[in-house]
């Protein structure tokens, strides 16, 4: 019996490399945390890639707003969010998957194949210097992103029709106090901690809120940074948004286990690295300033992905994400007391997070 997907795919690349095109494999891959399916083709035929990748969204019905759990457009878009962002990134220089292909009404996207090696991949076992110059290039990637993209801004873009505000900000707090806390297995927790907990995310909902926003990425780690001729390549963009320019490069250094590697004296000079960047394409920085805000934005982030690993886990059934936690609680500890307004959550969770002790 013929797989309908394999037979629709063989279907498609006709149409695009010609009619000899043939697909002679198709190899699910690991998916990531979202609904979104993804598989490998392989290829004969004359002056056709030997390999695709086929991103297989829901077909038909209505376009997802935004990111699955969260929808902040006043009105649903009218194309996929993958395919408006990638059109705009193409064309401001960022270096995105070649797109060979798409059938939204048939749920099918063909993109070109960048490989199995991500950033964090490419980074193992090297010495600090080349993890900085690896890193340095990933750096050079995301100021091209926010401060091109930001100066070339385009309405039809659906990434600035959406920014990180305090309701943003505050709805992913309360993802943590609900699945990283509330309903975390085991977990015991008063209602008066969490109104005190809740009292601090809103002031620091507020001081992020009151930045100046630029285009992000909005997930622009190490694993959504594949190297592909010793170069960087961007993926997993359809979430972007306006949000301060610190919230990407707090992404890029502080996700999951990054500080095995990117090691606080690393990070700190990869945050001067960044902000030399971004002088030398015209933008005014305060260090000071700049280094406040980034070590906020690190802290919300990794607050927002111990609620949400825990979710993937309880809910979405994906316990992989779990060993994460431990990593990501640990660098909690290190970063809170470096910040003021944020340093009043850290006795309740040095309570409730062993990994912090």
């Amino acid at each position: 019996m013929i797989d309908p997907l394999q037979e629709l795919i063989g279907r498609k690349i006709k149409t695009i490399f010609g009619a000899e095109t043939t697909l002679t494999s198709l190899m699910p891959l690991a998916g990531d945390a979202s609904s979104r399916r993804y598989y490998r083709g392989h290829l004969s035929g004359r002056g056709t890639p030997a390999t695709l990748i086929i991103m297989q969204v829901p077909a038909g019905g209505s376009l997802p707003l935004s990111s699955e759990e969260l929808a902040v457009f006043k009105d649903g878009p009218k194309e996929l969010p993958f395919l408006n962002l990638h059109r705009f990134l193409q064309r401001i220089g960022v270096d995105v998957p070649k797109l060979y292909g798409h059938w939204e009404d048939q749920g099918l996207i063909l993109l070109e194949d960048l490989g199995d090696t991500s950033l964090w991949d490419r980074v193992q076992n090297l010495p600090d210097e080349q993890i900085i110059a690896w890193y340095q290039k990933a750096i050079d990637e995301l100021v091209r992103l926010q401060i091109v993209g930001t100066a070339r801004r385009d309405d039809d873009c659906i990434a600035f029709q959406q920014r990180f505000d305090f309701k943003l900000y505050m709805w992913e707090f309360e993802h943590f106090i609900e699945w990283g806390l509330e309903k975390r297995p085991g977990a015991e927790i008063d209602a008066t901690a969490i109104v005190r907990l809740r009292n601090c995310f809103a002031a620091i909902s507020e001081a992020l809120q009151d930045q100046v926003p630029c285009l992000n990425h909005r997930d622009y780690h190490s694993w959504n940074l594949m190297v592909t001729n010793e170069s960087i390549r961007v993926i997993d963009f359809q979430d972007a948004l306006l949000a301060p320019p610190q919230y990407d490069l707090a992404s890029l250094l502080n996700d999951r286990v990054t500080d095995e590697l990117v090691t606080p004296p690393i990070e700190e000079g990869l945050v001067r690295y960044y902000i030399d960047a971004s002088r030398a394409h015209g933008r005014e920085v305060d260090p000071d300033e700049f280094s406040e805000i980034y070590r906020l934005s690190a802290i919300q982030r990794d607050l927002k992905v111990v609620g949400r690993f825990y979710y993937l886990d309880l809910v979405k059934g994906k316990p992989g994400y779990r060993k994460f936690i431990p990593p990501t609680v640990r660098r909690l500890a290190r970063n809170l007391p470096n910040a003021p307004q944020a340093r009043p959550v850290l006795p309740l969770l040095l309570e409730q997070f062993e990994a912090m002790s």
